[in-house]
Formats: C-alpha cells, sequence, structure tokens
C-alpha cells in the first residue's frame, strides 16, 4: 500500500510542477487535463501526507517511553501514543478506500434526461419536481446547471426535460440517479383522494467532450425548424431550433432553447456526442455483465430504484433498503444522506470483489 501511495505522491507533485509550467499554462486542453488528473489525486495524497505525519510522532512518542520519564509525563505520553495509533488506523482505512479502483468518469461534468413515464400527466409532474430536486442539489454542491431541452405538458410538467450539471465530481455523486423514481400520492387532479402510483425515468451520462467522441460532419443530418414550446421569444417566426442526427448509429439530440441557430446546433451536438458515448460504455459493461453492480444497480433507466411516498413523507432507496422520513426536505436537494449510503456501499462491494482477488 505504501509503495502506491509514493508513487501517487510522487505523480502529485509532478502534476504541481506540470501547473505551473509556461507551456502548459498557455495550453488550456492539458491544463485541464492536468487540473482535473490533480484533483482526482489529491483527496489520497493529502491523507497520505497526514499518515506519514502520524508514523513519524508515533515513532518520537514511542522513543519518548524510553527516556527517564516522571509518572505525569509518562501517562501523557501513553496517551498520546493511544490517540495517534487510532488516527494511524482511521487513515489506513480511508486510505484502503481511496485506492480503491475509481470509476475513470467520476470526476466528468454531466447531462441529466428525465422523462415521465408511467402515469400520465402526473408522471411529468413529478419529472418536473424531479429537475427542481437536482437542480436544487447541484446548487448546494456549488455546481452549474444548464437547460438544453424541455418538452413542457399541459399541467406545466415535463413531458422530457435535458439539462447539463457542470462541477468537481458532478458524475460521482449523480451516477446512481440513473433509473426509475417512483411516486405515491394524491394527484391533484384526483376528486376521490386516491392514492396512485407514477413513474418518472431519469438518465445520467458522462459527459463526453470532443475529445472523447470525434463526430464528423459527413456522418451527420441537421435539420432546422420552428421552436415551440414555453420560453421560446422566437416561437414559430424563425428556424433556430436544431435536430442533429448521427447517420451511423441512427442516434439524435434536438436543442430548441439557445439565443442561436448556432448555440443550439453546438447544444445538440454536445448532446449527441454523450449519447453516443453512452451506448459504447453500455455496450463495455455488457461485456462484464457478470461484475456489474448488484446493490447500487446497474443505472438501466428500467429499474425501479427509489420511492417516494408522500402520505408517509417517506423516502425509500431500494438497491440498499435506505428508508428516509424526509420527504420534503430530500425533495428540496438535500441529497447528501442518499449520495453518501449509496457511495459507502458502492466501496464496500468494489474492496470485497478486491479481497476476492487477492
Amino acid at each position: 500500500m505504501l509503495d502506491r501511495l509514493q508513487v501517487l505522491a510522487d505523480r502529485y507533485e509532478k502534476l504541481n510542477e506540470l501547473l505551473s509550467d509556461p507551456d502548459v499554462v498557455n495550453d488550456s486542453t492539458r491544463l485541464r487535463t492536468y487540473a482535473k488528473e490533480q484533483s482526482g489525486l489529491e483527496e489520497a495524497y493529502r491523507a497520505y501526507e497526514e499518515y506519514k505525519q502520524v508514523l513519524t510522532q508515533l515513532q518520537d512518542a514511542k522513543a519518548m517511553q524510553e527516556d527517564k520519564l516522571d509518572d505525569e509525563m509518562r501517562e501523557m505520553v501513553k496517551l498520546e501514543i493511544e490517540e495517534l495509533d487510532e488516527r494511524r488506523t482511521e487513515l489506513e482505512e480511508q486510505i484502503r478506500f481511496l485506492l480503491l479502483p475509481k470509476d475513470p468518469n467520476d470526476g466528468k461534468d454531466i447531462i441529466v434526461e428525465i422523462r415521465g413515464a408511467a402515469g400520465g400527466e402526473e408522471a411529468n409532474l413529478f419529472a418536473a419536481e424531479l429537475y427542481r430536486m437536482y437542480a436544487k442539489f447541484a446548487d448546494s454542491q456549488g455546481w452549474r446547471t444548464e437547460m438544453l431541452e424541455a418538452s413542457v405538458s399541459d399541467l406545466g410538467g415535463f413531458k422530457e426535460v435535458i439539462f447539463s450539471v457542470s462541477g468537481p465530481e458532478a458524475y460521482r455523486k449523480m451516477k446512481y440517479e440513473s433509473g426509475a423514481h417512483r411516486v405515491q400520492r394524491v394527484p391533484e387532479t384526483e376528486s376521490g383522494g386516491r392514492i396512485h402510483t407514477s413513474t418518472s425515468t431519469v438518465v445520467v451520462m458522462p459527459e463526453a467532450e470532443e475529445l472523447d467522441i470525434v463526430i464528423h460532419d459527413k456522418d451527420i443530418r441537421v435539420d432546422t425548424f420552428c421552436s415551440s414550446g414555453a420560453g421560446g421569444q422566437s416561437v414559430n417566426t424563425t428556424k433556430s431550433a436544431v435536430r442533429v442526427t448521427h447517420v451511423p448509429t441512427g442516434i439524435v439530440a434536438t436543442c430548441q432553447d439557445g439565443k442561436s441557430q448556432n448555440d443550439n446546433k453546438d447544444k445538440a451536438l454536445q448532446v449527441l456526442r454523450t449519447r453516443i458515448m453512452d451506448v459504447k460504455r453500455q455496450e463495455e459493461e455488457a461485456k462484464y455483465s457478470g461484475e456489474r453492480r448488484e446493490k447500487i444497480g446497474t443505472g438501466d433507466r428500467s429499474e425501479r430504484i427509489r420511492t417516494y411516498n408522500f402520505p408517509q413523507s417517506r423516502v425509500t432507496d431500494h438497491r440498499i433498503g435506505l428508508t428516509l422520513h424526509r420527504l420534503e426536505y430530500v425533495l428540496n436537494g438535500d441529497m447528501d444522506e442518499i449520495v453518501q449510503a449509496l457511495t459507502l456501499a458502492e466501496q464496500a462491494e468494489i474492496l470485497e470483489r478486491e479481497q476476492m482477488k487477492q
């Protein structure tokens, strides 16, 4: 473990040098790549630096025990050794998790797609609530969200909404949200007071950069049409909305919320690259289906992952058996407890798998 940590520390310090190199500073692509890599190493590097300090302090304290000390000083040294031993154990456990294999996409920005599924208009209304929940969670994390496409339903819900989230570790914290979200409540349109069950689906994809997926002009078809729906100032007047089709795969992306046709085309291409990369990622995962997560799910949009029960103010994540009786807070973006529990479940599973390999 210490050998791996030293290699990591050496790389972190090398990245520090590179990020100060004028040639790198003037190259935005290399600067962004090195900065992301360093950010991914920082937590383990800081833990290792503290671990080395604790080991040194522990060695010095044990050496003091060999000196002639009065009873009071000897007791103080004994207590210090106990505290340092406890901290060493904590750091070793923390570092063990930090050294587990990581999802290479964890540090990426994301594109999220939410759709009303079973339940008609009630599903669309819940899709809008999920969008607001994620937007508030993103705000609490200091992330930036941007609407890319939205189809508004008659009662103000979302038949479909697509948006991007940019910020440190956005995919790491949001990747567990892919799947079917079930809501149980009395709809506003229900006169008899009966509880209905509806579902909305969420798909979270790591955003593809231009270097990840290269799209050639000859492989796409670009169609323009008039914007429609809420919020478009140029509705039905100019062909500012853009639909981009990737001919080899048939994958389509549409955007009409931008200020201009060029802006919409850029956003549509952004979504298109991400969808193409997501298809490739799922194909790769399918090859190793036996190793796919059981506790936190596969991320398949058809898999029911969570229930939001309004009468009981209850949120239940079915993958790990977590139940919280604080629905209002969760829908207001207070998702930290859920994210942490899912992260720990994934780490425990990876650790178990790694130990079986040894």
